[in-house]
Order: structure tokens, then sequence, then C-alpha cells
């Protein structure tokens, strides 16, 4: 009898253990599934349209309220004749390229100048010393601030444009990074030493993997850097010799008072902006937080 109740006590003891462990793994385990269509819909494409339609009704209310003169405010319908005129003339997209294409380059070259700056400064205690203010002092002066310098020193020309966002993106993408790299714990540095993952071994399997979220947020902001230069740089600096770019686009709205084109300018300019961080950091971010654990649904 007493061997019967030991054996029934051992065994319940058991199962107890089992659920507990099937519930912590039930807990630790990411529910992964496929969002339905329907909720993404609702709950991402609808709401931007909505705001963009109030934004619309707002804009087109006070057009109707005459709050100013027409010429200082444009309706709605203005800006979209000047945007299809653009495209009947087959100029909008050889504007658009114009400068995406310059941005984008212009990033690539920040991101293989920053990220290796940034390794640098968050590992060696003397180059963060030496250099460590100074990355922090570029990134808070305004890119605009190196347009007149970068002309000077290389003319009127895309180098220009290049080390204007070069100089504007390379301090956010190495100081993104050194964020990232100071919020590794040192017990991944102790384990990855242990294992001989040392130097740039080390760098490429531990410290980077490690500090990919802030390194992404690095990332993201130099983009802003960069497209936020190169616009400065345009409008600044407009050249024929240049080709014609959303920036000068701007500036000969300015130049003709043309407001339409401003307006339809500083819309295109948004929507590059939006459409970068919704078709490419956004998916990187929710990437990593998935494989993080940390999204779990999407």
């Amino acid at each position: 009898m007493g061997s019967t109740d030991t054996t029934t006590g051992a065994t319940a003891k058991a199962d107890d253990i089992a659920g507990l462990e099937a519930g912590l793994d039930a807990l630790d385990a990411v529910q992964v599934r496929r969002t339905p269509v329907r909720e993404v819909l609702v709950g991402k494409v609808l709401p931007p349209l909505v705001a963009v339609a109030l934004v619309l009704a707002v804009w087109q209310t006070l057009v109707w309220a005459q709050v100013t003169d027409a010429y200082k405010l444009p309706a709605p319908a203005a800006v979209w004749d000047s945007l299809a005129t653009m495209w009947l003339q087959g100029t909008l997209l050889d504007v658009l390229w114009t400068s995406v294409s310059r941005a984008l380059l212009g990033f690539l070259m920040a991101l293989a100048i920053g990220t290796p700056l940034g390794l640098l400064v968050a590992r060696v205690r003397f180059v963060r010393a030496a250099i460590g203010p100074i990355l922090s002092g570029l990134q808070s002066l305004p890119s605009v601030a190196w347009v007149a310098p970068a002309v000077l020193w290389l003319g009127l020309n895309d180098s220009m444009m290049y080390a204007v966002i070069l100089l504007g993106a390379v301090p956010s993408i190495a100081n993104g990074l050194v964020a990232g790299v100071d919020q590794v714990p040192p017990l991944f540095l102790r384990a990855g030493r242990t294992l001989g993952a040392t130097g740039l071994r080390g760098a490429w399997h531990i410290v980077m993997p490690a500090a990919l979220p802030g390194y992404l947020a690095g990332l993201k902001q130099g983009w802003a850097f960069s497209w936020r230069s190169l616009m400065a740089a345009e409008i600044i600096a407009s050249s024929p010799d240049l080709g014609l770019g959303l920036g000068q686009l701007l500036e000969n709205g300015r130049n003709n008072i043309d407001m339409p084109g401003i307006f339809l300018a500083i819309l295109l300019i948004l929507l590059v902006g939006i459409a970068v961080d919704l078709l490419v950091f956004s998916p990187l971010e929710r990437a990593v937080l998935r494989r993080r654990g940390l999204l779990a649904k999407g």
C-alpha cells in the first residue's frame, strides 16, 4: 500500500514538472501566424488613407474659405494639375530618379564608412575619447551648413552632393552603431571570447547581431539625414549641369512664384521619405523583432 502511494506521488510530481515545463515552453514560443488581408487593410492601410483624406478635406476647406490669397494657398486640384502636366511631359520620373539615385548611392557610401567607424569608436577607448564628441557635434550640425564649403571645394557637380550627404549621414550611422554596441550585454562578449570569437570574427558574429536594433535605428536616421542633406544641396546649389532633382524643382517653383509647383515638390519629397521607410526600414525592423521574439504577429 505504501509502495503504491509512493509510486502514485512520484508519478503526480513528474506530471506536474512536465506540465510546468510545457507551460514555460509555451510562454517562450513565439506564435507566428499570417495576418489576414482584411486585418492588414483595416489596421495598416485604412488609417493612413483616412489621415490623407482628412488633410485634403481641411486643405480644400481653407481654400474655399479664402483664408489667404489664391496664389499663396493653391487648391489640391491645382497641385494635381501640376503633377499631371509633369507626367504627360515625361519629366516626373526623371526628376524623382535624379534625386532618389543620388540619395541611395550617397547613403550606401555613408553606410560603408559609418559602419566600420562606429565599430572602431565603440570598441577602442582611445578612439572614442578622440572622435566620439566630434561625431556627436557633427550629427547636431545642420546639413545645409556643409553646402557652401562643399561647393567651393568640389564645384557644382555630383561629388559636391555626395560630400554633403556623407557629412550628414555618416555621424548618424556611426553613433547609432555605438549606441547599439553599448547596449550589448557583457555576458555575450565574454561568451564569444570563450568560444574564440575575437577581433573581426567577434565583431561579425557577436557584436553586430547583438547591436542590430540600435544599428537599424542609426541606419534609419542616417537615411533621413541623407535625404535632408541632398534636398538642401539641390535647393542651394542648383545648376543645369546637375540635372533637375526634387530640390531644384522646389527652388524653380519659388523663383517662378509657382505655388502649385512648390506644393508638388514638397509632397513628392515627403512621399519618397515615407515610401523608403515603409518599404525598407519597417520590414527590416519587423524581421529583427520577430527573430528576437518581440513580435508575436505578422
